[in-house]
């Protein structure tokens, strides 16, 4: 079985030259992959690399990625980027014309990205080049570790989802067994019900009356409901064992498994038929809450 959870978490790490760095990832149910970024100013570069291999190992899911970046030498120098400051002056002053002429400070000002610089180590090219390449690489082994995460989680969760295909099975079976689906017991409860019709009623048409009964029939019958959920057993039990992402289609045949579950306690005419489909409804909506977490 290779069934992937979509909940899981995973971690990586590293360094370059005066830089250490963790990576954190977590995903969550998602219809599709949605990966989000919080990345420190100046780590922007690494971003595009990130969403690709994220996509490579995962295929649905909500994912947050943090990045925790630390530099252990104390920074040699700070300035001013004039072209960045000018630009922040002149949106600043575009904004306290919309405030009514409120001012900005200093700090937030200063705060803009770009503004200030730091000189030292990070600012050489070759320096941040290895830093990224360095990053995507950690960024890669917290993805794997996610990964992997979600595998483990999907093992657990296969083990669930079979042992719940396993009770559908034997309640479809009790369902077919059962004793109200014999002839016997057809013919005896029809007859029944006819003669609770003829008793009650003045006048009553022969044709009429034949048409009425084999309409009562046909309404009860259950074969078919019960041959549907015994071939969505089969094919749940293939999604178990297939590669690859089968999440939306366990997604569409548990809905399938509810539809003929919801059937068959309408069309039943019998208390022991009835326990056994909202026995089988119960299962199927435990069922459907763990097919929500599969990828």
């Amino acid at each position: 079985m290779t069934i992937s959870s979509m909940t899981g978490f995973g971690r990586g790490e590293g360094s370059s030259g005066p830089w250490k760095f963790q990576w954190e990832m977590r995903s969550v149910n998602g219809k599709s992959l949605d990966v989000r970024l919080r990345l420190p100013a100046g780590t922007e570069a690494v971003e595009q690399a990130i969403r690709a291999s994220a996509a490579k190992h995962l295929k649905r899911s909500n994912v947050q990625v943090f990045l925790n970046l630390e530099k252990d030498e104390a920074v040699s120098s700070i300035r001013v980027n004039a072209g960045a400051l000018a630009a922040a002056i002149e949106a600043v002053r575009d904004v306290e014309k919309a405030n009514g002429g409120v001012p900005a400070s200093t700090d937030a000002i200063l705060a803009m990205r770009g503004v200030i610089e730091y000189a030292g180590e990070d600012a050489d090219e070759d320096a941040v080049a290895d830093r990224d390449n360095a990053l995507i690489a950690a960024a890669e082994q917290a993805i794997s570790a996610l990964a992997a995460n979600r595998l483990a989680e999907g093992e657990r969760l296969a083990g669930i989802v079979s042992g719940q295909l396993q009770r559908i099975e034997e309640l479809t079976v009790q369902a077919i067994d059962n004793p109200s689906r014999t002839p016997e017991a057809i013919q005896a409860r029809l007859a029944a019900n006819l003669d609770r019709i003829v008793g009650a009623a003045s006048s009553f048409e022969p044709e009429r009356l034949h048409q009425e009964a084999m309409l009562a029939v046909a309404k009860a019958d259950i074969q078919e409901e019960l041959d549907r959920l015994v071939a969505h057993v089969a094919a749940a039990r293939e999604l178990l064992a297939a590669d690859g992402p089968v999440g939306r289609k366990f997604d569409f045949l548990a809905q399938e498994f509810n539809r003929e579950a919801n059937t068959l306690c309408s069309k039943s005419t019998d208390t022991s038929l009835t326990h056994i489909g909202l026995e089988l409804k119960t299962v199927i909506d435990q069922l459907r809450e763990q097919v929500q977490n599969i990828e």
